[in-house]
């Protein structure tokens, strides 16, 4: 028999018992947004964590190099602007700038007309010191207007480029060449002349024609006080609509019934807008329309403009005897050409007498005050 004391005593340490027992060996259960892993899913997890972090690593690299790239583009930029602001190259843009001059003149020419081109350079174009002397002095512009072949580095592009070393009296156009395409170079020759150069009047000139330039100039100047000039020897001929024919026009039926006449325009061999009239090309040069002739082209884009359309017959004057009589009556031709050749007939040939019968003397640009 156990007393009552000792009984007591034992159901107590029996229960601290249990207490430190349970404690020790039973599982409490886990809620259920958490989610027991085996040893495995722990590797797992394990490869995962080192992976997410060898990529937050790469990432943080990547970035880092961009950042690095863009502090470099940035860096480039900044000395290509404090470059641009020395005082030498300041005074060359605002030289630049602030040039003014009387008129750009742009000759038409093609790859295979290299002897049209030394006629010309032989007669009425200064060549070297001249013609940089021509643009200090009296402003005006002479360049040679081509574009290129349609494929690039041919050797028609290359025997340009080669003349232009020798001459450097060319201008090259975005622009690939081509008969059919004379109405896209007439805009691109506008286009580009006005983007290069600030002038009163730009001039477009064929290479078969000859030329006084003191004569056009003086012309030119006339008219400088008027807004939206434009010059040439006006004509309105008639609408071909017969395939295979020369100047044939694919668009005829724009123009009314068959046999109608084109709108007045001055004839392409020679002819010049003023400044404004240039700049309304360069800014509509995506949305002026051309037709298949150049100078039909060119007369409508001012069709529904304020313009001044003035018709001056010595820019379209015959070859001798007609121009030799006109000089000799004081009444010095500006341009000269046949009209059965729309040029000078074997120009290349021909040019250096028609210079000599009809030009203007050699002192003439020199003399002349604008």
């Amino acid at each position: 028999m156990v007393s009552r004391r000792l009984t007591i005593l034992l159901c107590l340490g029996s229960f601290c018992c249990g207490l430190l027992f349970t404690n020790r060996m039973w599982t409490i259960p886990e809620p259920k947004d958490i989610v027991m892993r085996t040893g495995i899913e722990e590797n797992k997890l394990k490869l995962v964590s080192s992976d997410c972090h060898s990529k937050s690593i790469i990432e943080n690299d990547v970035l880092g190099e961009v950042s690095k790239g863009q502090y470099a583009i940035q860096a480039a930029k900044d000395s290509i602007f404090v470059a641009s602001q020395s005082p030498e190259n300041l005074k060359h843009t605002e030289k630049v700038k602030s040039r003014k001059y009387l008129m750009v003149v742009g000759v038409n020419t093609a790859f295979s007309s290299r002897k049209r081109r030394d006629s010309v350079r032989a007669t009425w174009m200064p060549q070297g010191d001249k013609r940089k002397k021509l643009e200090e002095e009296k402003g005006i512009i002479i360049r040679f207007v081509i574009g290129h072949s349609p494929t690039a580095g041919r050797i028609i592009d290359k025997a340009i480029e080669a003349e232009n070393v020798k001459h450097g009296d060319f201008l090259r156009l975005d622009h690939v060449e081509g008969y059919l395409e004379l109405s896209a170079k007439t805009k691109a020759y506008f286009v580009t002349a006005v983007s290069m150069w600030d002038a009163e009047f730009y001039v477009k000139v064929d290479d078969d024609i000859h030329v006084n330039i003191a004569t056009l100039a003086t012309t030119l100047v006339r008219h400088r006080s008027k807004p939206r000039v434009y010059i040439g020897c006006m004509k309105s001929g008639p609408v071909l609509a017969q395939k295979g024919v020369k100047y044939h026009e694919p668009e005829y039926w724009k123009f009314g019934e068959e046999g109608n006449k084109y709108f007045r325009h001055a004839t392409g061999q020679l002819y010049a807008i003023s400044k404004d009239l240039a700049s309304y090309i360069f800014i509509n040069k995506h949305v002026l329309h051309k037709y298949a002739n150049e100078d039909v082209s060119l007369g409508s884009w001012f069709i529904g403009l304020d313009v001044h359309h003035i018709d001056d017959r010595r820019l379209c004057c015959g070859t001798h005897p007609d121009c030799e009589w006109k000089a000799q009556a004081g009444n010095l031709c500006v341009a000269s050409f046949d009209w059965s050749c729309s040029g000078i007939c074997r120009s290349a040939d021909r040019i250096r007498e028609v210079h000599q019968r009809c030009g203007e003397s050699e002192n003439a640009i020199w003399n002349a005050v604008f």
